[in-house]
């Protein structure tokens, strides 16, 4: 046989169509030899890839050792290097939000979620809300511990001992309080503590109706953030549930609840 001619025919140990030789394929998907590839989607020999993902042979990369590498690198090219001062100056409220203008922009923004808002003195909450339930037609309401009793329906449902997704799923809804509210982005934030109850009480349930006192809410997020506890379970709620496919058609209660009903105090 001459240089550059082909191999002989299929025979015992070798497949069909493949080739020898270097930088020719060799087996169903990978190849052999000096710049080939080899084993599944991976190569071997000097400078190639080898294994599913990695690397191996001079000038190849593999696992941790590469990072090792590419870290004593850096370290080298810095060091001597003079420490640069951080400035870390976050903006807290957005310039163009008054403090005055706080539960107004909160009650516009809420309400472009699709959510139903009202925003009523101290003295009407309690009317308010028992109007609200009235309208819906919803009886069986789950109430958290902690929420003050003239927010609570007649005959509330309690969470104790902890209800389970079933049965929460076949209540009529939820009332609860709130943690911290944020203006500009509409949104509620709870931390499962008084008068909000474990996440799942807001998550499963159809209907949630909240009460947000004004002085819980904030401009912006980083103030928000900053009177949060990270280490507590935190639900953020901008509107009802909603989703949308790829042709944007909007699906609403997939995450949460179909409804939120949100009662702000002045």
């Amino acid at each position: 046989m001459t240089a550059g001619a082909a191999s002989p025919a299929p025979g015992p140990g070798r497949p069909s169509g493949a080739s020898s030789g270097a930088g020719a394929l060799s087996g169903k998907s990978g190849s052999s030899a000096t710049g080939g590839l080899s084993a599944t989607g991976g190569s071997s020999a000097t400078g190639g890839f080898s294994g599913t993902g990695g690397s191996s042979g001079s000038g190849g990369f593999s696992g941790t050792g590469a990072k090792e590498r590419i870290l004593a690198r850096i370290r080298s090219a810095v060091a001597g290097a003079p420490d640069v001062e951080i400035t870390r100056a976050y903006r807290t409220s957005p310039e163009s939000v008054a403090p005055e203008g706080v539960v107004e922009l909160f009650a516009e923004r809420v309400a472009d979620y699709r959510a139903v808002v009202h925003v009523v003195d101290e003295a009407e909450v309690a009317a308010t809300v028992a109007a609200a339930l009235a309208r819906r037609g919803a009886d069986r309401l789950v109430v958290p511990e902690g929420l003050p009793p003239e927010w609570a329906p007649d005959d509330p449902v309690t969470d104790d001992p902890p209800l389970s997704a079933v049965e929460l799923d076949g209540v009529d809804g939820v009332v609860t309080g709130c943690a911290v509210a944020i203006a500009v982005t509409g949104t509620i934030v709870l931390d499962a503590g008084p008068g909000q109850g474990r996440r799942a009480l807001t998550l499963v349930p159809d209907y949630h109706l909240c009460v947000v006192r004004a002085g819980q809410i904030v401009a912006g997020v980083p103030e928000a953030v900053g009177r949060l506890d990270p280490t507590r379970p935190l639900t953020w709620i901008s509107g009802p549930s909603a989703t949308s496919d790829i042709e944007l058609n909007r699906v609403e209660g997939v995450h949460g609840p179909r409804t939120l009903e949100v009662v702000i105090v002045r």
